[in-house]
């Protein structure tokens, strides 16, 4: 039985290989008798890599702005741009499109380069950027730039007819919207400090400390200063949220040179900037202490800081050249506070509101100064937050006028808002 079945396999076997060979063969004078046959080749691998990059290109966002007197609100709207791409580009708008469209700029446009540079979320800038979206200016993003979307907040942004500044990016598919950063715009500090002059001016029957008014965030507060158009005071409300979306997630290693300065960077301006990259370059690790508002007011006058302590805070986090801060630093250096943040040098500008500190009875440096860690820093720029408020003071008339045009579209937006989904 045994024997028989193994005859019938090696029968079948034999017979398997005969019709394997018989097809073989044929398949091969057909080939032969077609003659040759076209076998695709792979795509070269130089094509295969272009197919990649282009698959694998960075999403390219474009925003533009006066990012005049730039604030927390300018940053936030950055950062939410930012995260709709993979690279920003921001463009800069001139001064001279400035003046045509919304009257003459506080801070000049090398100033305001600096200050949008300095952002953290942005990648590279656009300087003298036109005011409007022209369809010239449009090509010029997607074709040289590699622009894949034009970004703006929900508040209106109209030319002097009354067109749309973004009308032509919609029609073309290219724009997205974000959020608009409330409690604060340019509009809103200008008139901080125009109601700051005016107060001053007819020496203030209010006892009350306007600073006070703009830390507490009394939103519906208005002066309109017999104009007729209000100015509001801060009603920025300060979230836990918002400070974190602000924030760095590293600390400093256990090896890193901490550097260490602090002042009321109210106002936060290019001169501002400009200190702290140069202190950033002397360590591993920036951290930035910010005084209180009762500080600042205490040594600066009742009317000072213009912006409150939460105000300051985010626009000194959205610097890149900050690690960390401490929201509502002590005046005095103290000895505890060095040890508990491991700081190996603090420093001080040469260029602030402040210069008598090492005069008075009660030097806040003189615990790092005998400790040999203190070290005075070259300001670059002769800018101080007095310098943005004498701009204002020299040409209040024109930014009174500018103010009231704004305040005009500003409460027609807020009137008409609606909830926008964004952070």
């Amino acid at each position: 039985m045994e024997a028989a079945t193994g005859t019938g396999c090696s029968a079948r076997t034999l017979a398997a290989c005969v019709i394997g060979g018989i097809v073989l063969g044929a398949s091969v004078l057909a080939l032969h008798l077609a003659g040759p046959v076209s076998v695709p080749s792979l795509p070269p691998l130089d094509a295969v890599r272009r197919r990649l990059r282009r698959r694998r290109r960075p999403v390219r966002v474009y925003m533009d702005g006066c990012f005049d007197m730039m604030h927390y609100g300018h940053c936030n709207a950055l950062r939410q741009a930012r995260a709709l791409g993979d690279e920003l580009i921001v463009g800069v708008i001139s001064d001279e499109e400035i003046k045509a469209n919304k009257g003459p700029p506080v801070t000049p446009l090398h100033e305001r380069m600096i200050m949008v540079r300095a952002v953290k979320w942005v990648d590279d800038i656009i300087p003298d950027a036109p005011y409007a979206i022209t369809e010239e200016f449009m090509n010029k993003l997607f074709n040289e730039y590699s622009i894949d979307y034009i970004i703006h907040g929900d508040d209106p942004c109209l030319l002097p007819d009354g067109t749309d500044a973004y009308a032509l990016a919609k029609k073309a598919g290219r724009y997205k919207q974000i959020k608009r950063t409330e409690g604060v715009s340019t509009t809103d500090i200008v008139g901080r400090m125009l109601l700051c002059v005016r107060e001053r001016s007819s020496d203030a029957h209010n006892h009350s400390s306007l600073q006070r008014q703009f830390s507490s965030g009394h939103g519906q507060k208005v002066d309109d200063g017999g104009s007729g158009s209000g100015t509001r005071v801060s009603h920025f409300l300060p979230t836990s949220r918002r400070i974190v979306q602000f924030s760095n997630s590293r600390g400093p290693g256990p090896d890193s040179r901490i550097v260490y300065i602090d002042g009321a960077f109210d106002l936060f301006h290019a001169g501002h900037v400009e200190i702290l990259r140069l202190a950033r370059e002397l360590g591993d690790f920036l951290l930035v202490g910010i005084h209180t508002d009762q500080t600042i007011s205490s040594t600066r006058g009742r009317h000072r800081p213009i912006m409150n302590l939460h105000e300051r805070s985010l626009s000194v986090l959205a610097c890149r050249y900050v690690d960390e801060v401490i929201i509502g630093a002590p005046w005095d250096v103290s000895k505890d506070m060095i040890t508990t943040f491991n700081i190996s040098l603090v420093v001080h500008g040469t260029i602030a509101e402040n210069m008598d500190y090492a005069k008075e009875d009660s030097n806040p440096y003189a615990v790092p100064m005998a400790m040999g860690i203190y070290h005075r820093l070259e300001s670059p720029l002769d800018i101080t937050t007095s310098t943005i408020i004498r701009r204002i003071v020299a040409n209040h008339e024109a930014y009174q006028k500018r103010n009231e045009k704004k305040e005009a579209s500003e409460k027609k937006y807020y009137e008409g808002k609606s909830f926008v989904n964004g952070e």
